[in-house]
């Protein structure tokens, strides 16, 4: 099967890099265009024809992003959708599932968080057109089930650490861009002391969120410096 084609859909740029980034890392998908407003998404679907899947972000700044799928499934687009959101509110989730989206994806997340929706998306997609047809109830409850099962390993914070907190760490790290931050800058850009913030820094190096590196030029230890991880 030729890789999945993905469009991705997000305003904040860095974001809409990450999550191209993202998107190529995984085997069997490639990030055909990335669209920061409802107006570029419909331009790109227009140039790219053929898109399997779009990563969609539901606060945009021309409309909101299940109005945008609303008038692409008038318009007969038929990809599936993922939203990428921080939204939790589960009338709008309802509404999504009602539109075709077949995945919520929290932010801020992890590469792997994304790489384990994509994998069960693309199993989805490969038993729907190996077997063509189901034989009983029980075939699609389980192909739906492998759709929307909960990814294997697991996804809980460690101990101690909140997710409202790590969204603020993942926040001021990707605006920092390729300056990145020390433990210390970004506890005072979050209010909260040099040690805690560490513990989410390390937290998103050893999911794959971030980079972290040396930064000499004082006598001493070398202080390290923490990137978000535009590029892979």
């Amino acid at each position: 099967m030729s890789a999945l084609r993905v469009l991705v859909v997000e305003d904040d740029p860095v974001a809409a890099d990450a999550h191209a980034q993202y998107v190529d890392r995984v085997p069997g998908f490639t990030a055909v265009a990335v669209a920061r407003s409802r107006a570029e998404a419909v331009r790109a679907l227009d140039e790219h024809p053929g898109i399997d899947l779009i990563l969609l972000d539901l606060y945009l700044p021309d409309g909101h992003g299940l109005a945008l799928l609303r008038s692409l499934r008038a318009a007969g687009h038929g990809a599936d959708v993922f939203a990428v959101t921080s939204a939790r509110d589960l009338t709008v989730i309802r509404e999504g599932i009602s539109l075709g989206v077949v995945q919520h994806v929290l932010k801020p997340f992890t590469f792997r968080t994304l790489s384990d929706r994509l994998r069960q998306y693309a199993e989805f997609r490969t038993a729907a057109a190996e077997r063509g047809e189901a034989g009983s109830q029980d075939e699609v409850d389980r192909a739906l089930a492998a759709l929307r099962a909960a990814p294997s390993a697991p996804t809980a914070l460690p101990k101690g650490l909140s997710a409202p907190t790590l969204r603020k760490v993942t926040e001021a790290l990707r605006a920092a861009g390729e300056e990145g931050l020390t433990a210390g800058a970004a506890g005072e850009r979050i209010g909260v002391n040099r040690i805690t913030a560490r513990r989410y820094l390390e937290h998103l190096v050893t999911t794959g969120g971030a980079d972290r590196r040396p930064r000499y030029g004082h006598v001493g230890r070398p202080e390290f410096c923490y990137v978000w991880r535009l590029r892979h």
